[in-house]
């Protein structure tokens, strides 16, 4: 944990001020014996006036010894101050700021606290001013689905800013954060960048391969441009996720046969449904977004011939009939959803609902569910928050599935996947390394913008110095031809620190050296600066937060 040092020397000059205030009281305690011996010396005549001498001396000598000591131990606390100073200010020059991944999915957290974290697309923004807001974060990025929830930040101070976001997720969703933490999942710089690039290309998913969490990646993207917190690290590190998942993609079969989360709830429901009624079931679509047109395209596929398909607005079900005329769409407006699916035998949901549409109340009077289609109402919810209501399974003649389940239809060709997986796998190393690379180059850009600059300095002032002993009577092209002269040279001096500064991955240059000759010059060319750049922003966000207060 990176401590400043104002802090540190707070408490520490604190502790001196104390310490001190002890060793002054120790003088007078120490002329107490002199003193009752001097009392005693009217009793003990001569002799005891001797004694007296004597051990006036010995508490005179005990009291320079003290102080000796006194001032050793304040000399030493004083040492260790300044040391404790220097190593919390140089703290946060030795700790590079971290990408950070703090997350629950599918696979750590139950869909009933990961619909009380989502944050819907609008929200994107807001949630990331807020993220940024914090003393330790400085870019962030929200990625919400119905199978995860995951907050990535650029955090100044690890274990602070994961505390922080771990708080402002409690007081979002009004889950405890001791509850977060027991089904968050955490990871740091190279193992997060490894895991956004294995969510993008689907490594990560339900359903190995599918397609739409590219498409929800890409959307982060888009979301974020503009947004003050999506930065230049988080922004790369999601344009960069994009290029993995195209490449694997396009360079493995990953994606042949793959079924989406709408696929599999579509398989889901026919696993459960007898055979013999696939074809004449009835069907009802609650939503036709993304997922409910996928969930169409499926049916249809599955050899539905007919289905209602309920929604806020006719014009999106319009599109989907001129798109897909082979089966009977039939449209009906949100408000008759109830009774559409009283009618169903099976009901999928995917809108963007914040609370359930079905409920045990609104469903209770459904009437039974068909002999034909095994006495069984099917709802199947790919929501998240759920559309349904978890009561609805005390209902009889009723089921209710959500995303949790659909783990059922993609445990299947478990060995194909494990062997596809792999095949991307070493896609993705490389781009991590490549990612890896370009992050670490930054690592230089202040220095050489300062090298820069401090080049420019002399150069500009030995320019002046030449062209005032010159006069006033140069000529315009003779003055620029020694203008390019000076910027020439500068610029061929300057070439070779520059080229041993870079560590994009475009030589065998390791981090290491590229780190070693920066340091180098900038003890050089004094270019260190008193209070490290990480510090500083801390210092300034913390300053921004008290204002605003």
């Amino acid at each position: 944990m990176a401590v400043t040092s104002s802090f540190v020397g707070a408490k520490l000059d604190a502790l001196l001020v104390s310490n001190a205030a002890s060793s002054s009281a120790s003088p007078a305690q120490s002329f107490l014996p002199c003193k009752m011996l001097g009392a005693r010396s009217k009793r003990l005549g001569s002799l005891g006036r001797n004694s007296i001498i004597v051990g006036c001396k010995v508490a005179a000598d005990a009291l320079i010894e003290t102080a000796k000591l006194d001032s050793t131990a304040s000399a030493s606390s004083l040492s260790a101050l300044e040391q404790l100073k220097a190593s919390a200010a140089d703290r946060y020059t030795k700790e590079r700021s971290s990408i950070v991944v703090i997350g629950l999915s599918v696979h750590t957290a139950p869909v009933e606290m990961r619909e009380k974290l989502a944050i819907p697309e609008a929200e994107w923004p807001r949630a990331i001013s807020e993220l940024c807001a914090l003393n330790h974060i400085e870019e962030a990025a929200v990625l919400s689905t119905c199978n995860r929830m995951e907050i990535y930040v650029v955090a100044l101070s690890r274990h602070r800013g994961v505390k922080e976001v771990t708080d402002w997720m409690s007081k979002a969703s009004g889950i405890p954060a001791k509850e977060i933490c027991e089904h968050r999942f955490l990871l740091y710089d190279n193992d997060a960048t490894q895991h956004i690039f294995e969510v993008s290309a689907g490594l990560d998913s339900l359903v190995l391969g599918e397609g739409q969490i590219l498409a929800q990646v890409k959307q982060v993207v888009k979301v974020g441009q503009g947004v003050d917190g999506f930065g230049r690290n988080i922004s790369g590190l999601f344009k960069h996720a994009i290029t993995v998942g195209k490449r694997v993609r396009t360079e493995t079969n990953i994606a042949a046969g793959a079924v989406s989360v709408s696929s599999a709830a579509v398989e889901l429901a026919f696993m459960k449904l007898p055979e013999s009624c696939h074809s004449t079931a009835r069907m009802v679509v609650i939503g036709a977004g993304k997922m409910g047109k996928l969930v169409i395209k499926h049916l249809a596929a599955k050899g539905c011939t007919k289905m209602v398909v309920v929604n806020r607005s006719e014009a999106r079900v319009t599109a989907i009939q001129e798109e897909i005329k082979d089966i009977e769409i039939t449209y009906k407006p949100l408000s008759e959803y109830l009774k559409c699916a009283s009618e169903a035998d099976v009901i999928f949901t995917s809108t963007s609902s914040d609370t359930p549409l079905f409920v045990k109340e609104n469903a209770a009077d459904f009437p039974p569910a068909s002999s034909e289609v095994g006495g069984f109402r099917l709802f199947v919810d790919i929501s998240v928050p759920r559309n349904v209501g978890a009561c609805i399974n005390d209902l009889e003649g009723t089921r209710v599935y959500n995303v949790d389940d659909l783990k059922e239809v993609v445990a299947a060709n478990k060995e194909d996947r494990l062997r596809k997986a792999m095949e991307a796998q070493a896609i993705i190393t490389e781009e991590s390394k490549q990612f890896e690379a370009w992050r670490d180059s930054l690592e230089t850009v202040p220095t050489i913008k300062k090298l820069r600059a401090y080049a420019e300095r002399i150069r500009g002032a030995e320019l002046d110095k030449c062209l005032s002993k010159i006069g006033d009577d140069i000529q315009k092209k003779t003055r620029k031809a020694v203008d390019d002269l000076s910027r020439g040279i500068v610029n061929k001096l300057l070439h070779g620190p520059m080229q041993h500064l870079r560590c994009d991955g475009s030589d065998s240059r390791s981090l290491n050296e590229t780190l070693e000759n920066m340091h180098a010059l900038n003890r050089m060319f004094s270019l260190e600066t008193e209070i490290s750049v990480l510090e500083q922003k801390v210092r300034a966000k913390v300053e921004q937060t008290q204002k605003s207060d």
